[in-house]
């Protein structure tokens, strides 16, 4: 019985003792399935960085793809040899009326339906409009160079084309008008000497002379002696070819907005930058800036730029109220022997 008793009361402590021992030994357990979870985890995040690399380079195929295709597009109908450069010679040549004419730029493989704006004095070719917001103008590098958004609407949002414009530009002397309102209804504008932009080559290379206005200098980071690559001109640059020589803060700019512009001094001019419905609903300054004007944190309502030839010096008399778009195509037609018509 003594060795029973003992032989029990070795068995109870044994009890005890894996009572005791048990939980500890799944407290020890524990980490092993957390081990496993956090090793699955991160084979889950290495698989989804595969799908976001995949899907970039798919982006990134598909962009090229439809640069080629827009390479491959037949030339426009052209018609009769004769035919407008820009706005200017349409409106030397009698047009008064704002709206969509057929122009081709020496250089231009095409011809080009740009909108001419007949106010200021006349003759203005508009290469970009922000109304609404309606469309993106976070966009790549080809999407800039080609164009994009609506320009036959009367308040359609639209960026004319990089190469568009060079072309513009590379015909002579030009000048550059941004008009601004902000959502109090304020309005203000901003002119440039010497505009022109660079071929692709030379990644869209803006070049700037003189300011006047009453908005502000807000580029005066890309021309004069306070630029700031030290000289007049600054690279074009989108989120997916970010232009910086310097390789300064602007490229940390360029990745936070998305959008195409020449940078310079950060966001200090952006009229590309995020569309806000509201002066400062920005949750940073990514907005469509003028800081000169609103700072950095106000998003502008609406922006018009366009260029005209410096040497468009006698515009013939406004006889009539100018018309909109509308009228104009169904009663006027360029004068002089370019046979076409105001397009409506």
């Amino acid at each position: 019985m003594g060795q029973m008793a003992i032989a029990l009361l070795r068995m109870r402590t044994i009890r005890i003792l894996l009572l005791l021992l048990l939980p500890l030994a799944a407290g020890a357990a524990a980490p092993v399935p957390c081990q496993e979870k956090v090793v699955r985890l991160d084979a889950e995040l290495q698989d989804m960085r595969k799908i976001i690399h995949d899907q970039d380079i798919y982006i990134r195929e598909l962009h090229t793809t439809l640069a080629q295709k827009l390479e491959l597009i037949p030339n426009a109908h052209l018609g009769p040899d004769k035919l407008y450069r820009d706005c200017s010679q349409v409106f030397a040549g009698g047009n008064v009326a704002s709206g969509l004419y057929l122009i081709r730029p020496d250089g231009s493989p095409t011809a080009l339906t740009v909108h001419c704006d007949m106010n200021n004095g006349g003759g203005w070719t508009v290469f970009q409009r922000r109304r609404d917001g309606k469309e993106s103008f976070d966009r790549a590098w080809v999407e800039y160079k080609h164009g994009f958004g609506d320009l036959y609407s009367p308040d359609g949002e639209f960026w004319l084309g990089n190469e568009p414009l060079h072309h513009l530009t590379s015909q002579g002397n030009y000048d550059l008008r941004i008009n601004m309102e902000d959502f109090e209804g304020n309005q203000r504008f901003a002119e440039y000497k010497n505009f022109r932009v660079d071929e692709e080559k030379d990644q869209y290379q803006l070049h700037l002379g003189e300011y006047t206005g009453n908005a502000g200098d807000a580029l005066a980071g890309a021309h004069g002696p306070w630029s700031d690559s030290g000289s007049s001109s600054i690279k074009f640059s989108t989120f997916d070819r970010p232009n910086n020589e310097r390789g300064n803060s602007n490229t940390q700019c360029i990745r936070l907005t998305k959008s195409g512009w020449w940078f310079s001094r950060c966001d200090s001019g952006n009229l590309n930058g995020h569309y806000y419905n509201g002066p400062y609903h920005a949750m940073t300054d990514d907005g469509v800036v003028w800081y000169t004007w609103h700072g950095w944190w106000y998003s502008i309502k609406s922006v018009l730029m366009m260029v005209r030839a410096a040497d468009l010096e006698h515009p013939p008399p406004v006889l009539t109220p100018i018309m909109d778009s509308t009228q104009a195509a169904s009663t006027l037609q360029p004068a002089g022997d370019v046979d076409h018509q105001l397009i409506g």
